[in-house]
């Protein structure tokens, strides 16, 4: 019996990796967080197959389904939105899995933050624009941040920051920002990226409450802020330039198409 997490991606039912997919039909046990990940991938389960809602769950009555599963000898598909490296809350799990002595694996699945660049149709690092993502966001009830990891120590870099679970704090952010950013910043905001109702709502650090308000969004909204969100004129990279030489082309070399 194994336990294996599943990235289930940002929202768009075909926005899983074919292993994940796999896993989860042939995986008598499902639990899935009903809340944000989408019941369409619910049909991947096998024919009655278990399939458990954890968005009111506790981790203890979580881990009683686990136990439930491995005393049967039940593999379990466990879902979780986005990928499961980053506030997955599976960190806790793991441990849990690892004090009981229950195999798990894990599956990666496509980030809500490449999602939203996806839509807005952005690659976000240029060169010598920005060549770092940050990925932060603020203090909730679930979380505390850590001391050093502010908006303002990390706008110092001018990195692109991909700001999640903050929508509700929007002046903070654009508060903080603005002294490091500068006003003129082009931001986005990317509501539910690829589910059905995405919205997305642009915009630069002086304006973007102004536009955000006009129609309020919840908590699954991401906030992109940096100059590689509205930067036209960056220098190509060298990676496809003629004169460059790497590993598989010596310089001058200009190729073929077929």
């Amino acid at each position: 019996m194994t336990v294996h997490f599943i990235g289930a991606g940002p929202g768009a039912a075909d926005l899983i990796t074919v292993r994940g997919r796999d896993l989860i039909a042939r995986c008598p046990v499902c639990l899935y967080a009903g809340s944000l990940v989408p019941k369409d991938l619910l049909a991947y389960c096998p024919p009655g197959a278990r399939i458990v809602d954890t968005a009111a769950m506790s981790l203890e009555t979580i881990a009683e389904e686990y136990g439930r599963a491995f005393a049967a000898g039940k593999d379990v598909a466990r879902l979780h939105s986005g990928d499961l490296s980053v506030w997955s809350a599976m960190g806790e799990q793991i441990r849990l899995l690892q004090e009981r002595g229950i195999p798990y694996t894990v599956t990666p699945g496509v980030p809500s933050f490449a999602a939203a660049a996806a839509a807005l149709g952005r690659e976000l690092t240029l060169p010598e624009v920005a060549q770092s993502l940050v990925l932060t966001r603020t203090s909730g009830r679930a979380s505390s941040m850590p001391p050093r990891e502010t908006l303002t120590a990390f706008a110092q870099t001018g990195a692109t920051l991909a700001i999640h679970l903050s929508i509700h704090v929007l002046g903070k952010v654009v508060e903080e920002l603005t002294p490091h950013y500068g006003p003129d910043c082009p931001v986005a905001i990317v509501f539910r990226a690829s589910w059905p109702d995405e919205r997305i709502v642009r915009g630069a650090l002086a304006t973007i409450e102004a536009e955000a308000a006009k129609a309020p969004m919840e908590r699954t909204a991401l906030i992109l802020v940096g100059p590689s969100l509205g930067s036209q004129d960056f220098r190509n990279s060298a990676l496809y330039d003629a004169d460059y030489a790497r590993r598989f082309r010596t310089p001058g070399w200009r190729g073929t198409s077929k």
